[in-house]
């Protein structure tokens, strides 16, 4: 059978995407109540694993066949090359991380950006040290939690409005998010297209690079602080910055992602051990850290790749696909139905990997049915799915930053801040309508 031919023969049925539904309705509608009872976090709080189960009962109950034939069918998408695959990449790249940052990998990180970036560029600068952290550690949270302290308090010094200042350190998260090798969603986009980070990175880059630095120029031009903060000389060692810049050139160079994140774990060991940051017992505790650190994306990897296989079989997958092919005209608009789809789903569920996870198989269909490349196709999903999450005011995020504002800002004193996001979106929509070389 020839790629996409299966499309022409098959609409699929609606019934067959039901249970994906329920996964979304339980996801979103526990956060919704729980937000209008007022808990911190309220999105975060039902693990996305336990979500989805209900879902998974509701298939075998929903869908034809002996529960057998159906276990088979869940177990074969459980355990797909492509989700083991990524499955053990978030356990290394989770190791990495926890073993980087014990050892003072991440402090080190901050404080040489806010020791050489000149005061009077207060927001530029936290755009920049937020992408370097973002990019190097794999994770926006990451940055938000070590920078959004020092942006509330240098905003207070500065004269700079704190929304402005967390509006600079959301893009730069974001857009370290986007283009780190080792994040979340750069695993899961590449891994669901079937691409090589290498080349989705040097797709997301000529995307990122012109926003990011546009909206550096606008930073520069819009937030002169009124008084200039004094400058100070914080502690760190540029050695432990090492194992960040290494990962990622490796990666870079096309070197294999196990061998690339295996590699950086031993490094960040060796110079731990060096500084006294650790023995080797709580060296391989560390690392064990990294491993439980990702369990709950590691399960709703495995239990999303059975779900899949269960709604690709009952015809869900085939249904989204012939209602999507009637408003796609080409292989233009069928990159825009692509981020059309993984940013709806990432508004629902506020989770930007989780929304990768669900739109990977039908983004690949889509690929192989209007010839699109899938570089540009990993890209997309993790470009728009970022756009949403760090847009979204129940975002991990947006609610994190905020947490440390003591209710001074809102969410809606930084949604129309977010340059970064506005600009990614429009070179991402020139991109896909305009380019005309294959990358």
């Amino acid at each position: 059978m020839k790629k996409g031919e299966h499309m022409e023969k098959n609409k699929g049925t609606f019934k067959g995407l039901i249970p994906f539904l329920v996964f979304v309705g339980i996801y979103l509608g526990s956060g919704i109540a729980l937000e209008i009872k007022g808990m911190d976090m309220a999105f975060y709080q039902l693990p996305a694993p336990i979500a989805i189960f209900p879902a998974i009962v509701c298939a075998f109950f929903l869908f034809k066949g002996t529960i057998k034939e159906k276990f088979e069918t869940f177990l074969e998408g459980c355990g797909h090359q492509d989700i083991i695959t990524m499955c053990i990449i978030y356990l290394l790249a989770g190791g990495f991380a926890v073993v980087s940052k014990s050892m003072g990998g991440v402090d080190s990180t901050v404080n040489l950006g806010l020791t050489y970036i000149p005061a009077h560029y207060i927001a530029p600068g936290l755009f920049i040290i937020a992408g370097f952290i973002s990019t190097a550690t794999g994770t926006s949270v990451g940055a938000i939690v070590s920078l959004t302290p020092i942006a509330v308090g240098l905003s207070d010094k500065s004269g700079v409005s704190m929304a402005f200042l967390l509006a600079a350190l959301m893009g730069g998260a974001m857009f370290g998010d986007n283009l780190s090798v080792i994040s979340d969603t750069t695993i899961a986009a590449t891994k669901t297209q079937g691409v090589d980070m290498r080349d989705k990175f040097k797709v997301n880059i000529k995307i990122a690079a012109p926003a990011a630095v546009l909206t550096l120029i606008l930073l520069v031009i819009f937030g002169k602080p009124d008084v200039v903060a004094e400058s100070q000389i914080y502690t760190y060692s540029l050695i432990k910055v090492l194992p960040y810049i290494f990962v990622l050139v490796l990666a870079l160079l096309g070197m294999n992602v196990f061998a690339v994140l295996t590699a950086g774990i031993v490094l960040s060991g060796i110079i731990g051990f060096t500084h006294g940051d650790f023995t080797l017992l709580s060296y391989g505790k560390e690392i064990y850290n990294g491993f439980t650190g990702m369990t709950e994306i590691f399960i709703l990897s495995l239990l999303t790749g059975g779900l899949a296989a269960l709604v690709t079989k009952a015809g869900g997958i085939d249904w989204i696909l012939s209602i999507i092919q009637k408003k796609i005209k080409g292989k233009k608009t069928a990159k825009l139905g692509i981020g059309f789809l993984v940013t709806l789903t990432d508004i629902a569920v506020a989770n930007n990997t989780v929304a990768i996870i669900i739109n990977g198989p039908i983004a690949k269909e889509i690929c192989e049915k209007y010839d699109v490349d899938p570089k540009e196709s990993a890209a997309i999903l993790d470009i728009f799915s970022c756009i949403a999450q760090g847009a979204i005011p129940y975002g991990a995020q947006m609610l994190i930053m905020l947490s440390f504002t003591k209710g001074s800002v809102s969410p809606f004193d930084i949604i129309p801040l977010l340059w970064y996001q506005m600009l990614l979106m429009v070179f991402t929509i020139i991109f896909i309508f305009y380019k005309k070389s294959k990358i």
